[in-house]
């Protein structure tokens, strides 16, 4: 939830996964991009955020590939490459925590912030694509050579007049930073 002063209200429903969650996979198993069913991990190969809700009915999945090994316009980018919410949460909500769990987890947030990929003729039928994201603050930037819907939120400032800048750093609910997280006092 979103309170007047724009910052996040109440408790996250997320908490930390990782990329071969049972739990989390069986909803990934469900998104359309899934490429193999079934098998274990979920994730694509490198750095990641894994995210499920307490209840098990949502996943999310940041990812920060290297901007050389990517096929879009928006290299360096953070990238959700799963988004699959199955329970009573609002979409917008879980979408906005995520960002601001992604912040905390990797606080050097790059220029270009973080983008989606919506195949349009995969997801339920909706009038406008991609509708939770624009909801969540993000704005359509584009489509991908393949066609997808691409949608874009970025750190700091809006980039069309109805999205919003991407909420400060939370942590995840019950997440312990490393010794190597901390700075030394």
């Amino acid at each position: 939830m979103i309170g007047k002063d724009g910052l996040l209200t109440g408790e996250s429903p997320w908490r930390l996964s990782w990329r071969a969650d049972p739990v989390a996979r069986v909803i990934a198993d469900r998104h359309y991009n899934r490429q193999k069913p079934g098998s274990a991990q979920f994730v694509p190969p490198g750095r990641c955020l894994v995210l499920k809700t307490a209840d098990g009915s949502a996943a999310w999945i940041t990812s920060w590939p290297f901007a050389e090994y990517v096929q879009h316009n928006w290299g360096g980018a953070w990238v959700n490459s799963l988004f699959r919410n199955e329970g009573g949460h609002l979409s917008s909500d879980l979408i906005r925590w995520a960002v601001a769990h992604t912040r905390a987890w990797r606080p050097d947030v790059p220029d270009l912030g973080i983008v989606s990929f919506v195949d349009a003729s995969k997801t339920a039928r909706k009038d406008v694509p991609g509708w939770c994201y624009r909801r969540a603050g993000w704005s359509h930037v584009g489509f991908t050579q393949a066609g997808l819907y691409a949608f874009q939120q970025l750190p700091g400032k809006r980039i069309g007049r109805r999205s919003e800048p991407m909420p400060v750093a939370v942590p995840v609910p019950g997440w312990q930073p490393s010794l190597f997280d901390l700075e030394a006092s």
